[in-house]
């Protein structure tokens, strides 16, 4: 008895020690930094322990970097991220350009390939973000062409959100708009715990 009390005094005596020494070298905050980083750099981690719940949180959906694409895309209408639908949905869209929605977008060769290119390398089976991951199943479109909001997830994230809202709220006038409730799609932020409605205010289903 008296031997198993020494053992468990010179334990605990033993863990003080190491957590001095940590605090004192700084590789206790290290180690905590490090945990932390590697939680908020999660997609799934939206805004990271209480410690660092005021920072923004980090893009879930890759933002537009190839500049021919926003330009020649965004030019009509929001610049949707590649990782919000998969290759082949892609593919089929750049298949269509002279049908593309009811207009006729066609581009000259070089630059269809270019874009074609880079949204088939950034597609949603191609990202390494969660969120983005989840849309890699596609639009159920069938024989139509595909649509961001006729995918799955996208429904599933928007199924209690009263269609007046959107459609009959001139701010938004479709799902499709984007930006218009998520302020910061542009860089690939759509937390949904940052949604604001125009004219109705914050959303948090």
């Amino acid at each position: 008895m008296k031997y198993t009390i020494i053992t468990i005094v010179l334990g605990v005596v033993s863990i003080a020690s190491i957590g001095a020494v940590m605090s004192s070298s700084g590789w206790g905050d290290r180690e905590y930094e490090d945990r932390y980083e590697k939680e908020y750099e999660s997609d799934d981690h939206e805004y990271g322990p209480s410690r660092g719940a005021w920072l923004e949180p980090r893009a879930d959906v890759r933002p537009v970097k190839n500049e021919t694409y926003r330009t020649e895309c965004g030019g009509c209408h929001f610049a949707y991220q590649p990782g919000l639908l998969p290759r082949n949905d892609w593919a089929r869209i750049m298949d269509s350009l002279e049908e593309h929605y009811g207009d006729d977008a066609s581009l000259d060769e070089i630059l269809a390939k270019q874009i074609r290119g880079y949204l088939l390398e950034n597609a949603a089976d191609r990202a390494s973000q969660s969120r983005a991951r989840a849309f890699s199943a596609g639009s159920d479109a069938s024989d139509m062409l595909p649509r961001i909001t006729n995918t799955n997830y996208f429904r599933r994230e928007h199924y209690e959100i009263p269609v007046r809202l959107v459609r009959g709220n001139s701010g938004v006038g479709s799902f499709s708009n984007c930006q218009a409730c998520h302020r910061k799609a542009d860089a690939g932020i759509y937390n949904e715990h940052q949604v604001v409605i125009p004219g109705v205010g914050k959303w948090d289903d």
